[in-house]
């Protein structure tokens, strides 16, 4: 599921940096030029609000963080930001211009830049159970978490390197990795069941452009389109529905399968369930949290199902943690079961499978 225009990241930071920075106020532009000057770094060109720059690639650190300091969250959002590597910028590189907000966080950021050209994460997999299967019946299906180290091997906090990632708008770049990693360790695993695969509304991009990149790579590893499960997640952050079900629409007509997460968590998803008729939803884990001891989160789940049986949606409860909750949510109907009880996210390796 590799595709290198995509994944492409732009170098930024270069040994001779030269900057613009285009701010949207004149007071802005004022308190940036004492800024820099205070640090010994006096413009080569000042023209309305935009302010031109060169600053050697080991002050640029400083300075962004100095940059930080000096404006606030909306003249952050608000200035744009061009960098080359001295020359006078090319119509390609005019296409990189970037929020500074974005800027510095790329910037603060580029260890998630090297660990991904460096491959340095992986897969863990947490099993999906058919919610009458005896204990020792494999799963059925595997869900993929993303799962970054860090120089030492450590884990990172995958909500931290996501959200990190979604701030230095690297998000698409992380999505690909985590997508083509979940898929390729789990067939050279020799894994033959479903496989959920995380997808991220926030990484929106052109079908087309990377599905026939997808669907051959999949194909090389031994895999079928129906194999795999995309998992829709954070739902509530979807801006673009339209854009989102037209990607669905053509993974779909593909062969592949679309999950929606966090089913009761709030009215988006909710709403998306019509919309997008998955073939698969997972019922929030807060509605699965001790339900054995609340009859009205009993209530909404149990309706929950009832209306994703009548649109032969199949429903997966996760976040399980007791076989009282399990009990419970067999009794209602769920189709599969997912969470502690069951298995901890673990290399594919160490799952019993």
């Amino acid at each position: 599921m590799r595709c290198v225009e995509c994944e492409h990241v732009d170098e930024i930071v270069f040994d001779r940096t030269r900057c613009w920075f285009l701010l949207p106020t004149s007071d802005a532009r004022d308190r940036l030029l004492v800024m820099l000057r205070r640090k010994e770094i006096e413009p080569n060109s000042v023209e309305a609000n935009c302010i031109e720059i060169t600053v050697p690639g080991s002050r640029m650190d400083g300075v962004l963080t100095a940059i930080f300091g000096e404006l606030n969250k909306k003249e952050l959002q608000e200035t744009r930001v061009l960098t080359t590597a001295g020359e006078a910028p090319t119509p390609l590189e005019i296409g990189r211009v970037m929020p500074a907000d974005v800027f510095v966080n790329r910037v603060k950021g580029a260890w998630l830049v090297e660990a991904l050209e460096a491959e340095s994460y992986d897969t863990w997999y947490q099993p999906i159970v058919h919610a009458d299967a005896q204990a020792d019946a494999p799963p059925f299906a595997l869900e993929g978490l993303f799962r970054m180290r860090d120089a030492s091997g450590n884990n990172i906090p995958p909500g931290y390197v996501f959200q990190l990632a979604e701030h230095a708008g690297l998000l698409f770049s992380l999505d690909i990795a985590a997508r083509a990693s979940a898929v390729s360790r789990a067939a050279k695993s020799g894994f033959k069941g479903q496989l959920f695969v995380n997808f991220n509304p926030s990484s929106i991009y052109d079908p087309a452009y990377c599905l026939r990149t997808t669907a051959s790579t999949i194909s090389d590893l031994g895999l079928k389109p129906g194999d795999i499960t995309f998992e829709l997640t954070e739902t509530h952050r979807i801006q673009d529905k339209d854009h989102l079900k037209g990607i669905l629409a053509f993974y779909r007509q593909a062969g592949f399968k679309v999950a929606l997460d966090d089913i009761g968590s709030g009215w988006s998803g909710l709403n998306l369930l019509h919309e997008v008729r998955p073939d698969f939803v997972k019922i929030d884990m807060d509605l699965v949290r001790d339900i054995d001891r609340d009859p009205l989160k009993q209530s909404i789940v149990g309706h929950l199902i009832s209306i994703s049986r009548e649109h032969n949606i199949a429903v997966i409860a996760e976040g399980i943690e007791t076989e009282s909750e399990a009990k419970v949510l067999r009794e209602a109907g769920a189709d599969y079961l997912q969470g502690y009880l069951f298995a901890r996210p673990a290399p594919i390796e160490e799952l019993s499978l």
